[in-house]
């Protein structure tokens, strides 16, 4: 019973840490660092792996959303001091990941596997989602973060014209090179732990590098999903008062395209729960 409580123990005291070091540092306000608590410990808690992936996506997307925080304030409308996020930002970006990884847990403890469709095509379908979930947001964050810090000009997904800076839908090849970077990272921090914390014949261990350039697809469909969602669904206008781009009609805005029908977050979860689909059908292909 006590080796049953130490993982779930462990998870909860490095999920407390970071938490409120992420409250403290302004990642997350409060009802942000509550939910993100709670994600992470479940993850953790489950496996190692899972919780490192989770990791790997907090800890470099808020990271890459600092840099140049002076630029990105003139540039975006909904500029947060430390990319601030709350506890429904938390759970667009993980809710999907999460509800995989109890359905995991609930099919195999917190026992470790490798990707095998012959061994488990449930539990490889099962992990390839949970792969493709924190691609898709390690990728688009990416993207969006160093993409805006960009020289290039951005064009418009759907027409390739250009655009201004802040635009939904908007794409450079800055922006996607780190869209593919984002989710190549989250697939080599997945297969490195395995060859420890995994047991698996030589040919199955070796084949599950080929994990790696699926999630720099992931990552990089992610972004395109999340720019044609944004181009289309997400309305963009320029707003001659605050001279930026905004996400809401009004007397001194002027179109630049989409309609109203999903703000940031809906474009988020949509691109999330696609990407997530692909990615799990793709490994049950490949594994």
């Amino acid at each position: 019973m006590e080796n049953n409580l130490v993982q779930p123990l462990i998870a909860a005291i490095i999920s407390a840490a970071i938490a409120a070091r992420s409250y403290r540092k302004k990642s997350l306000d409060f009802s942000g660092a509550i939910s993100g608590f709670a994600v992470m410990t479940i993850h953790i808690a489950v496996n190692y792996r899972f919780g490192a992936v989770l990791l790997v996506f907090f800890f470099t997307s808020s990271m890459f959303t600092k840099f140049g925080e002076d630029k990105k304030q003139k540039v975006d409308a909904d500029f947060k001091e430390g990319g601030q996020r709350n506890w429904i930002q938390v759970i667009y970006n993980s809710g999907i990941g999460t509800i995989l990884v109890l359905t995991v847990w609930t099919v195999a403890g917190s026992e470790d596997y490798c990707l095998n469709s012959k061994e488990s095509s449930l539990l490889t379908f099962l992990i390839g989602g949970i792969i493709g979930q924190y691609c898709c947001c390690n990728g688009d964050t990416w993207s969006s973060e160093l993409g805006i810090l960009s020289d290039d000009q951005p064009r418009l997904i759907t027409t390739f014209k250009p655009v201004r800076k802040g635009t939904n839908g908007g794409v450079t090849k800055a922006g996607l090179v780190a869209a593919a970077a984002g989710g190549s990272v989250i697939g080599v921090t997945f297969v490195a732990l395995g060859f420890v914390t995994t047991n698996c014949s030589s040919d199955i261990a070796l084949k599950q590098l080929l994990l790696i350039p699926i999630s720099a697809l992931s990552g990089l469909c992610g972004s395109v999903i999340d720019s044609l969602l944004g181009a289309t669904l997400q309305y963009s206008g320029f707003c001659s008062v605050r001279n930026k781009v905004v996400g809401k009609p009004g007397p001194t805005v002027k179109r630049i395209s989409g309609l109203s029908i999903l703000d940031n977050n809906g474009v988020n979860l949509v691109s999330v729960l696609l990407t997530t689909v692909l990615t799990s059908f793709a490994c049950s292909y490949i594994f």
